[in-house]
């Protein structure tokens, strides 16, 4: 564990149970579903509880008879029992850490491939900075790092299908490694599950990215592409054992094998994220992949998300970045160190409503660095607390950073919200509240 990252988050969690944890999170968490006496397997949504809850509202696999009740403690195991029934409701019960890539990133690789030539080939100083990889043959390292790849792909994802609830029991239930894809499907909820980064074990160096190149990475820990009515509650989304401050350099550049914690794009549309830690992690939730046209025409009235009570430590960047969608991001707590670039990025046609949130900002970082303008689009963003004074972000934004002028007013106003806590009393509900383990 980063403790330099979690110094923040630490200090909040010891204030926050000096006052009474365990009492308090009785009191809030059951505003997050639907009461149902029995196994909180088969609770479902609440009504109004954010864009999840719109229309049909969302009750993944609560429908589900005995015949489709799984509990699984492996990988083989669990993607087994996604696919099994189709789309029939079905309720999986992950026991336990599940790691996806047991066996290393050894198992892996292509017969012949070796990171040692692959460095030795690529190296700007014999291949240069004008010339991507793209054209390298298949026998070549570049060609058995695709082969790789290829491979890690096809082992660490796991489709989820429709009406399906994926739940951990207990307090250390999760996975490792792992790739979630909730692709064009409706009806899915993901709780309790702590989710350990996916580490992209065949990173490809593009010599043409930026002026001195890139390493880029692969897998997001959880995808929402195309799919409607997405549930994602108490979840931890973390980097844990392989933080970016541990990463070596190649090339003079990091060696990034971390892409998303969170990505929603592709048209997905009624996502509601409630009581979820997102820590320590660069890019870390995307909305909307692209500016370009042939995304546009799809993601143009959809990605209509919800974020509240989430807790957002350590990150970089991307909490989230927003492009098209409806955002609606009320009662988080958003808790920062020296690594930090941004919390909400306000992109093409994005209309973010972010309201009654908190930040812990550390000393020497501003409240203007919380808004990011990429394209002109009006943001609301009111009622928010940093270090415990009322703050108005876009003004501070404006007067420190003139060139990227923001606008007040989205444009539409939230309606699909339970109970919205008191700003200053949100760190130490979300802190005591949010994460995997604490599942009211």
């Amino acid at each position: 564990m980063n403790t330099q990252k979690w110094h923040g988050h630490a200090t909040a969690v010891r204030v926050a149970a000096s006052i009474g944890c365990a009492a308090l999170v009785l009191s809030v968490t059951g505003t997050a579903a639907q009461a149902k006496p029995g196994d909180p397997a088969r609770q479902t949504l609440a009504a109004n509880d954010g864009w999840a809850a719109y229309g049909t509202g969302t009750t993944g696999g609560a429908a589900a008879d005995a015949a489709h009740v799984h509990t699984v403690t492996t990988w083989a195991g669990f993607k087994a029992a996604l696919a099994a029934d189709g789309s029939a409701p079905k309720i999986i019960k992950v026991k336990g850490t599940i790691d996806a890539v047991s066996e290393g990133c050894d198992s892996l690789a292509a017969p012949g491939y070796d990171f040692d030539d692959y460095l030795a080939t690529y190296a700007p100083e014999s291949w240069g900075l004008d010339t991507d990889l793209s054209a390298e043959p298949d026998d070549s390292p570049e060609g058995l790092r695709r082969v790789s790849a290829a491979n890690q792909d096809q082992t660490i994802k796991a489709v989820v299908p429709a009406n399906t609830t994926i739940i951990g029991i207990g307090k250390n239930a999760g996975f490792k490694g792992a790739s979630l894809q909730i692709k064009a499907v409706d009806n899915v909820i993901v709780r309790n599950l702590t989710f350990e980064s996916p580490v992209d074990c065949f990173p490809q160096w593009d010599p043409t990215d930026g002026d001195k190149g890139n390493w880029n990475s692969e897998y997001d820990t959880a995808v929402v592409y195309g799919s409607t009515h997405v549930w994602l509650d108490h979840n931890t989304f973390t980097d844990g054992g392989h933080p970016d401050s541990a990463a070596p350099t190649y090339f003079g550049m990091l060696y990034q094998q971390h892409d998303g914690e969170l990505d929603i794009v592709r048209g997905a549309d009624y996502v509601t994220a409630s009581w979820n830690a997102f820590t320590e992690h660069d890019k870390t939730i995307l909305i909307g992949n692209s500016d370009s046209e042939s995304t546009a025409a799809g993601d143009r009235g959809h990605l209509k998300v919800t974020f509240h009570h989430n807790l957002f430590s350590g990150l970089v960047e991307r909490a989230p970045r927003v492009r098209f969608g409806q955002v609606d991001s009320y009662n988080n707590h958003f808790v920062a160190d020296d690594s930090y670039s941004y919390s909400f990025g306000i992109g093409k046609e994005s209309q973010l409503v972010a309201q009654h949130n908190a930040f812990t900002l550390p000393a020497g970082v501003s409240a203007a660095k919380v808004l990011k303008r990429w394209n002109v689009s009006p943001v609301t963003a009111d009622d928010n607390y940093v270090n415990g004074t009322a703050t108005d972000l876009i003004a501070v934004h404006n007067a420190q950073i003139p060139g990227e002028v923001l606008q007040s007013g989205a444009g539409w106003t939230p309606t699909l919200r339970t109970k919205v806590d008191p700003v200053k009393s949100v760190p130490r509900i979300v802190d005591c509240g949010a994460g995997a383990g604490r599942l009211g």
